[in-house]
């Protein structure tokens, strides 16, 4: 056997991975979670689904993987988030539904002992929760004009981000989920990246 074949291996298979959770993300923004079977992405590769499951062995680890591509479509360096930026954010997820469903599916789902995507999340979370705290910090200082410290609000600040996000998926047409996290800010004190509030002139 040649030597380089098992390098060339590798190569290929990674590049085979890569094209499966390509197809993954396109199917669950299709079809949305319940719809993106292993069978419809397995069809679009030109794989049997035997072959996808060389790669993937389950649905849930597939889409842990495109959980994890997510992240790094939202990957900003922690020393480049600003509270603007998080606005920004949830604009952008508004134009993604299948890809937010996939997300809030599996959140829902990861709560159950065993489940292979506790990990992620649990992980997730306390990167999560130390970055927006980090956001705050640098936007207010040490207390928020309410009295809460940056640590206190970070948490709270995550559960309206991902807590909006499962309302819009109920019921877009009531719930204006770009909208409603602005208000939330606005509920944290003077208006952030703004020098004065010229409601409140000093």
């Amino acid at each position: 056997m040649p030597y380089g074949d098992p390098m060339n291996a590798r190569v290929r298979s990674e590049e085979r991975r890569a094209e499966i959770v390509r197809a993954a993300l396109e199917v669950i923004a299709e079809r949305g979670y319940r719809g993106a079977s292993l069978a419809a992405v397995a069809e679009r590769v030109g794989l049997t689904q035997q072959g996808l499951l060389h790669h993937f062995p389950t649905k849930e680890a597939l889409l842990v993987t495109v959980l994890k591509e997510r992240d790094q479509w939202d990957a900003v360096p922690d020393t480049q988030w600003r509270i603007d930026l998080l606005a920004s954010l949830v604009e952008y997820n508004a134009m993604r539904p299948g890809i937010i469903q996939t997300f809030s599916a599996l959140l829902g789902e990861s709560v159950t002992d065993g489940h292979p995507a506790r990990g992620y999340f649990t992980d997730r979370y306390a990167q999560v929760r130390e970055s927006m705290a980090a956001v705050l910090r640098a936007e207010y200082g040490d207390r928020l004009p309410n009295g809460l410290t940056p640590e206190r609000t970070a948490p709270l600040l995550v559960a309206v981000m991902d807590g909006l996000q499962y309302q819009w998926l109920l019921d877009p047409e009531s719930v204006d989920m770009p909208g409603a996290f602005r208000d939330f800010l606005s509920l944290l004190g003077e208006n952030p990246g703004t020098p004065e509030n010229p409601a409140n002139p000093a």
